[in-house]
């Protein structure tokens, strides 16, 4: 296995600067304002999966407000990649996207190491249930929402020859080198929590039986409030980005894992809009995060990718790395510290990280799920 990243201004930049050769596949990450046909258009990237990414991505080398690849040679290996718009409803978008890509990988009925998965926005959930329609629970599924640059939809994915804004595209693993990975948060749990009970899909009308804007704005003294000025529907992406909602999922040891869920959008009648759904019953815990903390997980989280395939003491290949779109754009100012922590964490290896809009991983104990404000990353070799 051998692994390349590169990045440039455009897709035809970056199509020059590729090395000659064929690769079994291609992950893609772009600025939506930046036109990836060109790298479509490309031979020898005979399996590309496409996904935007918020303001550009991040790579060995740094930021960049372009266009990214990773990149695998590994002819021992298998891969495919196969998208899906969401014509009928996510769930069957999904499990027709994975049962293709498996015909592309020319692995039908077998089970892949891993599931690389990138949606647009809104039905993660139900893209995680037609995936596992397919694979099963058992085989971890990571990757990531599309973004753009301002919430504003102008998000997509990609394959080789086709492009959705409202669609999945699934890549199945058979890789000839070892992988591990990890998924987690950079949040600690603050002593406020509360019981859900009244919500409808990714909406939550009450905690506790109380309006849930007046419980959440409560809890963080005031920090995230609606403006009574304001039109309905306002949006708090910003306000709430270092308070999320906590769910906990498993334990590792005494150590509880959380899953979090992003508020979007406050109403006046109390209702709080989240990026991910949580259910009636729940208990929902009050998150806190700072910058230092965002700053320093992306290279934590890749050191755990690294000691759960114990690979801390030798060479790797390279990785995928998943960072929210929304911790990337509340530590900005400081992504050059973040990319230097993943680069020790991987000893300089090749890495691509997207910023995106929603992130999915497994978790120990809880199986593959949809979060917000998280972090992943997959070491190959």
């Amino acid at each position: 296995m051998k692994v390349w990243v590169k990045s440039a201004k455009s897709a035809e930049d970056l199509a020059g600067v590729l090395e000659p050769g064929s690769y079994d596949f291609a992950s893609v990450h772009n600025n939506c304002l930046v036109d990836p046909a060109a790298l479509q258009d490309l031979n020898h990237l005979s399996t590309l999966h496409g996904s935007t990414s918020c303001l550009g991505a991040m790579t060995q080398d740094g930021m960049t407000s372009g266009i990214s690849v990773f990149a695998i040679s590994d002819p021992a290996g298998a891969y495919g990649t196969a998208l899906a718009h969401f014509d009928t409803d996510p769930r069957t978008a999904a499990k027709e996207a994975t049962n293709q890509a498996l015909v592309n990988a020319s692995r039908i009925g077998e089970r892949p190491e891993l599931v690389w998965v990138s949606a647009t926005p809104g039905a993660e959930e139900d893209v995680l249930q037609g995936i596992e329609d397919v694979t099963g629970s058992d085989v971890p599924i990571i990757g990531g929402s599309a973004a753009d640059n301002s919430v504003n939809g102008d998000w997509y994915v990609f394959d080789q020859t086709l492009r959705s804004n409202q669609g999945v595209v699934v890549s199945v693993l058979f890789p000839s080198s070892p992988i591990s990975f990890a998924y987690q948060n950079g949040y600690s749990p603050s002593p406020h929590f509360g019981v859900v009970t009244s919500a409808t899909g990714r909406t939550i009308h009450k905690i506790d039986g109380k309006p849930a804007l007046t419980v959440y704005s409560g809890w963080t003294g005031g920090e995230v409030a609606l403006d009574e000025a304001a039109d309905d529907g306002q949006t708090i992406l910003s306000a709430s980005t270092l308070w999320p909602l906590g769910r906990e999922l498993s334990w590792s040891g005494q150590v509880p894992s959380y899953l979090l869920a992003h508020p979007a959008y406050a109403h006046k009648n109390g209702d709080i809009e989240l990026f991910a759904k949580v259910n009636e019953g729940e208990q929902v815990t009050l998150m806190n995060g700072t910058v230092p903390s965002l700053v320093d997980r992306a290279g934590r989280v890749a050191k755990l990718a690294r000691a759960s395939g114990q690979a801390t003491d030798r060479a790797i290949q390279g990785a995928l790395m998943i960072y929210c779109g929304g911790c990337m754009l509340s530590v900005q100012d400081h992504m050059p510290q973040v990319v230097s922590g993943v680069n020790e964490a991987l000893d300089g290896a090749p890495y691509l990280g997207a910023f995106t809009f929603g992130e999915q991983g497994s978790l120990l104990q809880a199986g593959n799920r949809h979060g917000n404000l998280m972090i992943s990353c997959i070491v190959f070799g």
